[in-house]
């Protein structure tokens, strides 16, 4: 344990993405601003992800473009020049942020333990975290804050929500109660975790049975435009459409006014978290106690023991705890039936 007599001058985070990892910043940020008030904290983080997260007080950001290539660690490097942080929390296990890692000057450099190091992650750090491994991706985090002496746990993902933003929102959703739905996870080589596209048109078509509004999200890329379109012409009264439509901070607003979300394993997912919205996640390709909606565990549709039985003959017990299921009909196990019931759950 790194023990600080008193409150640390000054902090850096290391956490460039994804979107969903992001969001399980804030906690930590909010605990951290609360135990030590007059600390100043610096917050390393991708181009994208700040877009989502720009508008949280208190915080001097960084931003660390991965598409500048080499670029970006000598402009890491021209904008800290001269500075020097008490320690600096390398949350985020890849050889490229270890990499970045060597250009933040700090007296302590506090990584993830050898056996969640990835990426010889280990060998930059001067401290590791110690703890549970097996514990959602959250409460490893917190892990870093036990380890400088904080036990403490703020659990507060508050971020403020520019009103143009929810303007734009209210004028496309107007006053109806809606429920969002956005349907893909980020696309991936071996990504199972997309459900199917015709059993999504029946949720949309029993939410409207229920005279509530169906609204898509989603990225702009073509396989998401695609998959979408494809669920659209399946169901017999059409949903709002907004997949690559808007932009982070309108997703969060969108988010906001929902009743509730359907999403698989997912960032926009755990963005529904930081707004209080419950997520009925959809689980089967990975373990939703390691990295579904923090708050909504109990919305969960979990397949995935069934699937680590099924297709890696493994259980919970014997897996690995970040262990995937890569079978492309994985996400089959979940019927349209678990999902209704879930929807009936919460309504």
């Amino acid at each position: 344990m790194i023990n600080f007599a008193q409150a640390p001058q000054s902090l850096c985070i290391f956490r460039l993405s994804a979107i969903g990892d992001v969001t399980h910043i804030l906690p930590i940020i909010h605990t951290l601003k609360k135990v030590w008030p007059t600390t100043k904290i610096t917050w390393v983080i991708g181009k994208l992800e700040y877009q989502l997260v720009k508008s949280l007080p208190d915080v001097e950001f960084i931003q660390f473009n991965k598409s500048d290539g080499w670029g970006a660690y000598g402009k890491l490097h021209r904008q800290l020049k001269g500075r020097h942080f008490d320690i600096l929390l390398m949350m985020q296990a890849a050889l490229r942020a270890s990499i970045a890692s060597l250009f933040i000057p700090a007296r302590h450099k506090l990584g993830f333990d050898r056996k969640r190091a990835v990426d010889y992650q280990w060998l930059f750090s001067n401290s590791k975290i110690k703890g549970d491994p097996r514990v959602h991706v959250l409460d490893g985090l917190f892990q870093f804050l036990e380890s400088i002496g904080i036990q403490q746990r703020c659990l507060d993902w508050q971020l403020p929500i520019a009103e143009d933003d929810l303007d734009i929102v209210g004028r496309i959703c107007g006053q109806q109660k809606y429920v969002v739905i956005n349907p893909c996870s980020s696309a991936r080589k071996n990504n199972w975790r997309n459900w199917s596209q015709t059993r999504y048109a029946e949720v949309v078509d029993y939410l409207h049975s229920k005279q509530i509004k169906v609204v898509l999200s989603g990225g702009p890329s073509a396989q998401e435009i695609e998959f979408t379109k494809s669920i659209v012409q399946q169901c017999h009264e059409k949903p709002v459409n907004l997949v690559g439509q808007t932009t982070l901070g309108e997703l969060l607003a969108l988010l906001q006014k929902a009743s509730f979300m359907i999403a698989p394993d997912t960032g926009p997912g755990h963005m529904a978290t930081v707004v209080d919205t419950p997520v009925i996640g959809l689980f089967a390709s990975s373990n939703p106690q390691r990295s579904g909606p923090y708050k909504s565990l109990s919305c969960t549709v979990n397949r995935y023991p069934d699937a680590l039985q099924q297709f890696n003959n493994q259980n919970i017990e014997t897996a690995s705890w970040g262990e995937r299921v890569r079978e492309p009909d994985v996400m089959e196990l979940i019927s349209v039936d678990d999902v209704v019931k879930k929807i009936d759950s919460i309504l």
